[in-house]
């Protein structure tokens, strides 16, 4: 990030930042949130759902899409026969009001023909989904197979929403909350170049007596490559159609206390890689390092190995002083099965190391590691 540093603005609770998301939304057709995991984004959009339902005695003005969407299918695997196995949909959830009278199956069909190779039937009288592919009935799909499917629903949904279908007018904004993490970069970027269509439709919907009548979205992801396609798509205008306006931000939770902190970007995504060096840093400086941050640096290594053209982390450490240790360092600790959930603390000699590579590595590159945490390079220690 290179260019005039853009003011942090500090919000001592989820509740405060709710009211400042929503004041934005109000005067944005989209907002974007950049945001590494563990940044609280889920609970961020069910915030946001929350505040206008208890604004509207009740009623809600969100559709969401984020982890609690997921949690309305549950599969049912047929653990006697495994034979008859199922995707079951909590209909009692209103994000299903009037499924049954809508006629989706042909729009999500037409969506899911474009980012994977199995088809599906859904009984509206059983509310289950069957998936076959080839001449193969009752097939389990992968993970990231039935995410794609709940996604193509959610916009299927979406599309009657901007239609303005009498189930689904209580909807004034779309929140989406990093619908491809489990997607590869190929689906990232078709599914970012497909909802950036239809944040377009929404903020061109026209209403009764063709009123500007706009559905105003909010969109958070920690997927970078996802993220910098959206703004791009969002940030030109295709020949015919009205500009939209946007606005971007890194959200980013520099502590457990409760505090966020929203970072304008302006015109320049905030990068994934940027974020995990200040996140670094601050656990330096906090004296909080784990085993997994090795891994999260040498990603940070190789990512910047390729950006420059080379397939070698190496090229990145050539020349330090200790360039041979930081190697080997970087292949024997970043490898093990590190389980971030049940983070496991370095060693002091390990802790020590990793400051050491962090420090000449921010030299090196010169990084503009923001504010959020601070960014005083830790003092390369006598070996």
């Amino acid at each position: 990030m290179t260019g005039q540093t853009k003011k942090v603005h500090h919000y001592k609770n989820l509740g405060t930042l709710t009211t400042r998301l929503r004041d934005d939304v109000n005067n944005f057709d989209c907002v974007l949130l950049y945001a590494y995991n563990r940044s609280g984004k889920t609970r961020l959009s069910t915030a946001f759902k929350n505040r206008g339902k208890k604004k509207g005695k009740g009623k809600p003005d969100t559709l969401y899409f984020n982890a609690f969407t997921e949690d309305l299918f549950v599969w049912y695997n047929d653990l006697d026969n495994d034979t008859e196995r199922l995707l079951k949909i909590n209909e009692a959830s209103s994000f299903f009001d009037g499924l049954k009278d809508l006629a989706l199956d042909e729009t999500i069909a037409g969506y899911l023909s474009r980012y994977a190779d199995f088809d599906f039937d859904i009984d509206y009288d059983k509310w289950t989904v069957a998936f076959r592919k080839g001449g193969e009935e009752n097939i389990k799909i992968s993970r990231g197979e039935e995410r794609i499917f709940i996604w193509c629903l959610f916009v299927a949904i979406c599309e009657r929403v901007i239609d303005g279908l009498e189930s689904y007018k209580w909807v004034k904004h779309l929140y989406i909350d990093d619908p491809v993490s489990s997607l590869d970069d190929n689906n990232a970027i078709a599914i970012a170049c497909d909802l950036a269509g239809l944040v377009r439709r929404a903020a061109a919907r026209r209403g009764e007596n063709d009123a500007h009548d706009p559905i105003r979205t909010v969109f958070s992801s920690h997927h970078a490559l996802f993220f910098n396609v959206m703004c791009n798509e969002l940030g030109r205008t295709p020949e015919g159609q009205a500009k939209i306006s946007i606005n971007r931000y890194f959200l980013h939770r520099p502590d457990s206390e409760g505090v966020y902190t929203l970072r304008h970007t302006g015109d320049t995504p905030y990068f994934h890689h940027v974020a995990v060096l200040a996140e670094l840093q601050r656990c330096v400086n906090a004296d909080t390092l784990y085993t997994f941050h090795f891994n999260a640096l040498r990603s940070i290594l190789e990512k910047t190995a390729s950006f420059l053209g080379h397939d070698d982390l190496r090229i990145c450490l050539a020349g330090l002083d200790d360039e041979a240790l930081y190697n080997r360092a970087l292949n024997l600790l970043s490898h093990g099965k590190y389980a971030i959930t049940e983070p496991v603390e370095m060693v002091d000699d390990n802790k020590e190391l990793f400051r050491r590579i962090l420090a000449d590595v921010l030299d090196r590159f010169n990084f503009a590691v923001p504010e959020l945490a601070p960014t005083k390079a830790a003092k390369k220690a006598t070996p």
